[in-house]
């Protein structure tokens, strides 16, 4: 399970609105001088993202949540999302190059097919999994100090 904790900022019926900060790993790597994701994290200014999850947990506004979602879930959505499309604009860009003799508007107009059809499938094969591929609230955290009063 992956985790992230956040923040109830409101509750919608039975749903709550949790807003996370995006956090780097980068602090920790041995490999944070040489990489261009650090780059990216601090261009990014650790932006704040607020998702729509069931309040399973009976949170409240204010309130800090844990967030998971199945790392399984997670990586067949990934591989939906990016394999997927290129693997078959690759391959239908061969197929248009070769069915139009081997010309590269062939091959062009067979890699934008295909990979809209790798869009599309892979939009088609989420829908109907129901809330697989949605985190879920976990836990309400506890302050320490809240404990001991």
């Amino acid at each position: 399970m992956i985790t992230e904790t956040g923040t109830v900022i409101a509750l919608k019926g039975e749903q709550a609105w949790v807003q996370t900060i995006r956090q780097s790993a980068c602090e920790n790597c041995s490999a944070r001088s040489g990489c261009g994701q650090r780059v990216l994290a601090s261009a990014s200014g650790g932006r704040a993202n607020q998702v729509l999850v069931h309040n399973t947990v009976s949170a409240q506004v204010g309130d800090e949540v844990t967030l998971g979602i199945d790392e399984q879930a997670l990586l067949s959505a990934s591989l939906m999302v990016y394999a997927l499309p290129l693997l078959l604009m690759v391959l239908a860009s061969i197929a248009g190059h070769r069915l139009s003799g081997g010309m590269d508007a062939g091959a062009i107009a067979g890699a934008v097919t295909g990979l809209a059809a790798g869009f599309w499938i892979g939009r088609r094969l989420q829908t109907g999994r129901g809330d697989r591929y949605q985190p879920h609230l976990l836990r309400v955290n506890r302050i320490a100090t809240e404990q001991w009063a």
